[in-house]
């Protein structure tokens, strides 16, 4: 089943919130075999709204929509949706108790604009929000279904979740299914990958596509399965991870799709290590990295902020006279880091960073995107300067790709 997210809001067009509904959604949508083929951000607007909606039926037979469905007078989704699909605005007493039930819980009092919040379209099936106000609306118009969700994440992950998955795969009996394997890829280019795979693409079932999906130092390989034998596609996915490893062999460092610090904290859990980090311009970006990893705490021991001399002197013991001679940004600088946290931290394994991120404060001899990064395993430590260009976010994003791309070739190497 093929399906398409409209997402609406004038803050998303702005760039004052960043879209990451659709993101999800679409995530959850494939898990469950159907495919998003768009997405579309559209404003406030009522003919806006219209426009998308229409465009959106043209093509598809199932529209997920998010936001303007909140009590403000710019939020005008719900009478837009009425007006569309030929309907008029009524009192639902079963979302206003509710929504009374929501709010006491809270020990907060309903207002007016909250109490409009149960005036919804006759022509909608209405769906329970169990986490918010905003009641979630199902319409029918022939073969299609539109479904309005609030634009609070958290609220439109509850609903899509809790009952809006299971309605669609209801209402339409489609069980086909889509399945994903993800292999991340070291040491090839993107070209080079292709030009080592080019037979196996050819060998490819049908109901297999691969997909090249780089990053800075990686490629996510991702193989894609469709059909209505669930179990036959799994087998055939297992067929072609095993050729793509004998193929690949060492150059693939991870068998699932997740961030780099999660391959890295699979990694030191199959080793039985422990990491630390000493950060200076990447200002703890690597420990949050790793930390959002869930059960990062088997592996992951804590960080050292060292973003002034004096920090990396009095807490990580490096040298007074090693700043002085060779300043911060410099190979013994973060080697001595490295070696200051992993001592400090009692870990196994060690990341450093000392750079300038910029925008202010480069030099002739160590321009703005100057960083050295250091890791080490016990005695072994290694280290490189890496020259960015970017904005300051940017050269701290790279600095920590990159610092942890090291320590598991590093790993996986000295291992």
């Amino acid at each position: 089943m093929k399906s398409e997210i409209i997402v609406i809001g004038d803050e998303l067009l702005i760039g004052q919130v960043i879209d990451t509904n659709s993101k999800w959604m679409a995530s959850e949508l494939n898990k469950q075999g159907w495919e998003v083929t768009r997405i579309t951000t559209i404003s406030d607007g009522g003919d806006d709204i219209k426009e998308a909606i229409s465009s959106a039926f043209s093509r598809v037979d199932v529209v997920l929509m998010t936001g303007g469905l909140g009590p403000t007078s710019d939020d005008v989704t719900k009478p837009v949706l009425c007006n569309y699909f030929g309907g008029k605005m009524i009192f639902d007493q079963s979302v206003y108790e509710q929504n009374m039930r929501y709010f006491a819980g809270r020990g907060l009092q309903m207002n007016e604009s909250t109490r409009r919040q149960a005036e919804v379209p006759d022509v909608c099936t209405v769906i329970p929000n169990p986490v918010g106000t905003a009641p979630i609306m199902w319409f029918e118009q022939g073969t299609k279904v539109l479904v309005a969700m609030p634009g609070v994440p958290h609220e439109m992950r509850v609903a899509m979740k809790g009952d809006v998955l299971h309605r669609l795969r209801r209402h339409y009996g489609d069980h086909d299914a889509i399945l994903h394997r993800t292999l991340m890829v070291f040491r090839n280019t993107e070209s080079g990958l292709s030009e080592r795979l080019a037979d196996f693409e050819q060998e490819l079932p049908s109901c297999v596509k691969l997909a090249y999906l780089p990053i800075p130092g990686v490629v996510r390989l991702r193989l894609t399965a469709r059909g209505d034998d669930e179990a036959l596609l799994l087998k055939i996915l297992d067929e072609m991870v095993e050729k793509l490893h004998t193929i690949l062999r060492e150059d693939i460092f991870c068998d699932e799709d997740t961030t780099l610090a999660g391959a890295l904290g699979n990694i030191l859990k199959q080793k039985g290590l422990t990491v630390a980090t000493a950060e200076s311009c990447t200002g703890g970006n690597i420990a949050h990295e790793i930390t959002a990893i869930a059960g990062s705490s088997a592996y992951f021991n804590g960080s050292v902020i060292a973003y002034s001399n004096n920090v990396k002197q009095r807490v990580l013991g490096v040298p007074e006279e090693m700043l002085a001679q060779y300043g911060a940004v410099s190979r013994p600088v973060v080697e001595a880091m490295v070696a200051g946290v992993m001592q400090l931290a009692g870990t196994t394994c060690a990341i450093a960073t000392s750079g300038i991120a910029g925008p202010d404060g480069g030099t002739s001899e160590k321009p703005v995107g100057t960083v050295w990064i250091a890791v080490g395993i016990g005695n072994k430590i290694i280290s490189e300067c890496a020259h960015f260009a970017g904005s300051r976010t940017y050269i701290i994003e790279r600095a920590t790709q990159r610092a942890l791309m090291m320590l598991i070739d590093l790993l996986l190497s000295h291992h």
